[in-house]
């Protein structure tokens, strides 16, 4: 009887299972490569965690109906329990945050993230996710390998939009109505182009004087985009916006240089 019981909650506990991995899987794109890696890993962990709990009961219950004192047996797992507790209680963490993490849909590979951990920050390029460990590739190659339970705060910038922003500097001589006028009228064009228009959500736009520096005035430009393409629709912007300011006469400024004269005496400042 008690076996068939196991079983049969075993049975019920791999439905339940397998319902929440459908919904999971339906909250987000199925179809994705990621999103299918995510629920096939929890619905695992689930499935086994469940049935060793099930069985370990069982068999527990098996040998009380044969006569087995269970008493030594109850307190020698309690103390082996608490010795792999207090050892391994960092590795427990580490299970129960990427449990959490995937459960969640924090991030997931692929995912550009800026996570604070606690022997610093890191930036980069999610390249696997596990229940213990996430690993991070830097912009500058480095691969950076993080137990979950490490992770303090995470910033993901690659879900559902992302937000291009470029600063554009003028000189205090230039007009910011006609500067303003330029960077619309190039910003239409941008919207038209057919290599550049299915990045956008939505923008680019002008919104309006950010800074008045020692030297320029500061411009912000913003962009609504799809986060796979935030950092080349910044370039480009800033590259078009180069060079149509090249084409209408409007100067970038930069910082004046004072040298000075040979022999001594007084700088003479240049522009």
């Amino acid at each position: 009887m008690i076996a068939a019981v196991a079983v049969l909650v075993s049975l019920l506990a791999r439905l339940g299972v397998r319902r929440l991995e459908r919904r999971l899987a339906g909250s987000a794109d199925p179809a994705a490569e990621p999103n299918l890696r995510r629920t096939a890993t929890l619905a695992h962990t689930l499935s086994s965690a469940v049935g060793v709990v099930i069985w370990t009961m069982a068999l527990l219950l098996v040998l009380d109906q044969f006569g087995v004192n269970l008493a030594p047996l109850l307190a020698g797992a309690g103390i082996v329990g608490v010795a792999l507790g207090f050892g391994a209680q960092s590795l427990v963490r580490d299970f129960l945050s990427g449990f959490f993490i995937l459960l969640e849909n924090q991030f997931g590979v692929g995912d550009i993230v800026q996570a604070l951990t606690s022997a610093g920050q890191v930036t980069g390029k999610v390249e696997a996710l596990t229940l213990r460990i996430t690993s991070i590739r830097s912009f500058d190659g480095t691969l950076h390998v993080i137990p979950n339970g490490n992770i303090q705060v995470v910033g993901n910038k690659t879900r559902e939009w992302a937000r291009a922003i470029v600063d554009v500097s003028v000189a205090y001589g230039e007009e910011v109505d006609r500067v303003a006028g330029i960077l619309e009228e190039l910003f239409g064009e941008l919207r038209e182009d057919e290599g550049l228009a299915s990045a956008f959500i939505d923008g680019p736009r002008l919104l309006g004087v950010d800074q008045l520096a020692d030297f320029s005035v500061v411009m912000r430009v913003v962009a609504e985009v799809h986060p796979a393409r935030k950092f080349e629709i910044e370039r480009e912007l800033r590259a078009r916006i180069k060079q149509r300011f090249d084409e209408r006469g409007i100067e970038i400024p930069f910082p004046p240089y004072v040298g000075r004269r040979e022999g001594g005496g007084p700088p003479a400042p240049t522009t």
